[in-house]
């Protein structure tokens, strides 16, 4: 019997499964693959169900808890994952905010304790590649850059993994698509507008055509309506939502072995 292949994902928060890696998510399941999802937090620091951010006084983080779970369960359906591991931290808030000394935060996580979990995950998965953000958590979100420390102190654990991949969102395609986006009046978030606009093409090590997987990405955006910051990512132009999120780019940074061949496929050369 041939045990496919498996991805892991370790991602912060319910949406960022959708926003960053849907594409190649959905590209492996398709060909078969299994993919599995950790989500680190619960992301009860959201938009509310009055669209009020975790750090508005009269946020309701209890209705955003429950929903937001129940929409990341639908929408890893819709981007091919099979299994889905919640970690139940809170999610720490936006770097500043009172939440960030909370002892529950996601960012005063004991990250050993985090690791060894995350590390089972993978050799319990025999997942062969590993998906996180890099150092500076794609856009500087405090849950974002310890889900890379988390991850990465995973590795050292967990005997299984061959590769890691950060997404990435070289400098000219995000500035095209900024400049695209604010022309046609599209209200951008602020892990769009505070991304690395100084990550160079050089960085870009796998790059995944996912266009045709568009729609389905685009659903799986759809199915967080709470967080209707992204609304006008779901309503913009296809033309304008392909030039981001039809191609997926990656920085290998992290190979157990000597890695060729992995320039269109995450999986290349295994």
């Amino acid at each position: 019997m041939t045990v496919a292949p498996t991805l892991v994902c370790v991602h912060a928060h319910p949406d960022d499964e959708a926003l960053f890696t849907a594409g190649v998510t959905s590209h492996y399941a398709d060909l078969g693959y299994r993919i599995v999802l950790i989500t680190c937090t619960n992301g009860q620091l959201g938009l509310d169900d009055h669209a009020r951010p975790g750090s508005d006084p009269l946020h309701d983080a209890e209705v955003t808890r429950a929903t937001r779970a129940g929409e990341l369960q639908r929408a890893a359906i819709v981007a091919g994952f099979s299994r889905v591991v919640t970690l139940g931290y809170d999610d720490s808030g936006m770097k500043g905010w009172s939440q960030n000394d909370r002892r529950e935060a996601f960012v005063n996580a004991d990250v050993t304790a985090v690791a060894r979990t995350i590390a089972a995950v993978m050799d319990e998965e025999n997942a062969s590649v590993v998906v996180t953000y890099d150092e500076n958590g794609f856009y500087g979100h405090p849950d974002h850059i310890m889900a890379n420390v988390v991850t990465r102190a995973a590795l050292e654990l967990a005997s299984s993994p061959k590769r890691l991949y950060y997404p990435v969102a070289p400098k000219g395609v995000l500035e095209r698509f900024v400049a695209g986006a604010r022309a046609q009046g599209v209200f951008l978030p602020a892990w769009i507008l505070d991304a690395g606009h100084t990550v160079s093409d050089d960085v870009v090590t796998t790059t995944m055509d996912v266009r045709s997987f568009a729609k389905r990405k685009h659903l799986a955006i759809a199915t967080h309506a709470s967080q209707v910051d992204n609304a006008d990512l779901v309503t913009m132009d296809e033309e304008l939502f392909t030039l981001l999120f039809g191609i997926e780019y990656y920085e290998r940074a992290w190979s157990r072995d000597v890695t060729s061949g992995d320039e269109t496929d995450l999986f290349g050369g295994l």
